[in-house]
């Protein structure tokens, strides 16, 4: 059995939200999907994704390269093609849109694995449940004030989630964010775990001083509140704080979180698909993290990432970030707040051809 052609395509679903009530962060819901299709006939999909819409022709011509390379290879080699297309795209130093390109080729692999082998990705990876916690994300914006974030929190424990991610960094006073978060905890309850995401805003003095506040309403976690490479400062942050900082989503590879596991800068790893390089880097990474005895969560990609979870014992939960979702026929069976796993073969995914051509672009 041998790789014999491939399909990309440009989907832009974010053009059918509003930006106003999904938050700025969904302009990035843009994607290159994969299909590739082997000699006997089996097909797995994966893609790139997560850039503004100006680089997708950009991230489609790397895919369509690296893919090109793959051309008559084993499909089930999945070390060998990611470890040689990574080198051919980078030259040792892989980032960017190669590595985002490399993980849209692996996903795809390793779907075809599946399908060959007659197992659900989730098994061929560790197998260690089927179901998998999972938070709401994508929901409460840094834009929203505090009765819009009451009332949106409220729905959301109406749908059933149990715990959900707010942003915070926008507000022009410590006073002003601390009472958006406690009129989110107030409309919640105590019982809904709620966890905070900064995206970078701060710098190491304010994530202390308003990380203390913070505390009072009982975080799950704080996340990613100041530059991602400043390991010291995350660490000095990590330190003294009672809340447990989240972070890893901006790496790249795997090399970024052994220098953030040994500096102690978080408490819990949260690796993203695309960042890493696929399935199989994100498994290196979290096989990492347990060896500091660190928890790990999910930075979007719910549909993928679900089965990598599942396979991990210090998988936490994952993110339910909806802006992958209208790519795929199918939904995600979400129940008591977990994401229900399948026994289909491979990913257990179907692109949706007929959104694709609504959201083409």
């Amino acid at each position: 059995m041998k790789i014999e052609q491939f399909e990309t395509r440009v989907v832009c679903p974010a053009t059918a939200y509003r930006e106003e009530v999904d938050g700025p962060g969904v302009l990035v819901a843009n994607f290159v999907t994969l299909k590739i299709r082997t000699s006997d006939g089996v097909e797995g999909v994966g893609y790139g994704g997560f850039v503004a819409a100006p680089m997708l022709r950009a991230l489609q011509a790397t895919i369509d390269s690296l893919a090109e390379m793959t051309i008559g290879d084993d499909p089930l080699m999945i070390e060998a093609i990611g470890q040689r297309l990574l080198m051919a795209g980078g030259l040792g130093a892989p980032a960017g849109l190669v590595t985002r390109a490399v993980a849209a080729i692996d996903v795809a692999l390793w779907d075809i694995k599946g399908k060959v082998l007659g197992q659900p990705v989730h098994r061929l990876l560790g197998g260690y449940r089927d179901r998998v916690p999972c938070y709401a994300s994508g929901f409460l914006w840094r834009n929203y004030d505090a009765a819009a974030l009451a009332k949106k929190g409220a729905e959301l424990v109406e749908q059933g989630y149990r715990a959900m991610k707010f942003r915070m960094g926008a507000a022009p006073t410590t006073v002003a964010e601390i009472e958006r978060m406690r009129a989110l905890r107030d409309a919640v309850g105590d019982d809904v775990d709620l966890m905070v995401d900064i995206n970078q805003g701060w710098d190491v003095n304010r994530s202390i001083q308003v990380g203390r506040e913070m505390e009072r309403c009982n975080l799950h976690w704080l996340e990613d509140p100041i530059d991602h490479q400043d390991y010291e400062g995350m660490a000095q942050i990590a330190a003294a704080l009672d809340t447990p900082i989240a972070a890893g989503e901006y790496h790249y590879g795997i090399a970024p979180f052994r220098h953030m596991f040994t500096h102690r800068s978080v408490d819990i790893a949260m690796i993203d698909l695309l960042r890493a390089g696929g399935v199989t880097p994100w498994m290196k990474i979290a096989h990492l993290a347990e060896s500091f005895n660190l928890p790990v969560v999910t930075h979007l990609a719910p549909e993928v990432l679900a089965h990598c979870l599942a396979a991990i014992p210090n998988g936490e939960t994952v993110e339910q970030m909806p802006w992958s979702l209208p790519l795929f026929r199918n939904e995600l069976r979400i129940e008591d707040g977990h994401i229900v796993l399948s026994d289909q073969p491979g990913l257990g995914l179907e692109l949706d051809d007929e959104a694709a051509a609504k959201f083409n672009r």
